[in-house]
């Protein structure tokens, strides 16, 4: 297999871990350990060591709600699979601030290919809210020329009416007081 295939398999491994809670894109730690080879306890450990670079914008632990949320939506198979323990969600941020907290190579190659896949995200987003701006636009255009179609038929109906009402006053008999006609 090619390494830019290999890459894009990577990249796409990683997007399918990337899920949105609280409205913020994150990666859980129990895909992150996956991804980094390690078990999920050991990086948990690592974080918790080094509270003080992960303020709540770059992790957070999650509720029970949103837990149930994760586990709905076929993220983790059960909560049995968590082991008890609450997950932590790490934003884009958060995922950067690990490369500073986990420092063996396979780490650095995984934020790596992890910021790179946020990257491209943001830019699908970006791309994606484009191109919904411009169907809505378009959507706009013709509800327009159906308006503008609908009065057109609608003039069209009138201009019937009058010539309808036109044709009936020709062909009308005349009422009143006949003169005699001259011979």
């Amino acid at each position: 297999m090619a390494k830019e295939d290999k890459l894009i398999l990577r990249e796409a491994v990683i997007a399918s871990k990337i899920i949105t809670i609280r409205n913020e894109q994150v990666i859980l730690d129990v895909h992150l350990a996956e991804l980094y080879e390690v078990e999920t306890r050991a990086l948990k450990q690592a974080v918790r060591r080094n509270k003080y670079r992960f303020p709540d914008d770059f992790m957070y632990e999650l509720t029970d709600a949103e837990i149930e949320y994760v586990v709905s939506q076929n993220v983790i198979p059960s909560k049995r699979h968590l082991g008890g323990a609450v997950p932590f969600a790490f934003t884009e941020n958060g995922v950067a601030m690990l490369s500073s907290v986990l420092n063996s190579k396979r780490a650095i190659e995984v934020n790596i290919a992890i910021m790179r896949t946020f990257t491209m995200l943001r830019r699908m987003l970006l791309l994606q809210k484009d191109i919904m701006q411009e169907i809505s636009q378009i959507r706009k255009q013709l509800q327009e020329q159906d308006n503008n179609i609908m009065l057109i038929f609608e003039y069209l109906k009138q201009f019937e009416q009058a010539k309808q009402q036109q044709l009936e006053q020709a062909n009308r008999k005349p009422i009143g007081f006949k003169k005699p006609t001259e011979k």
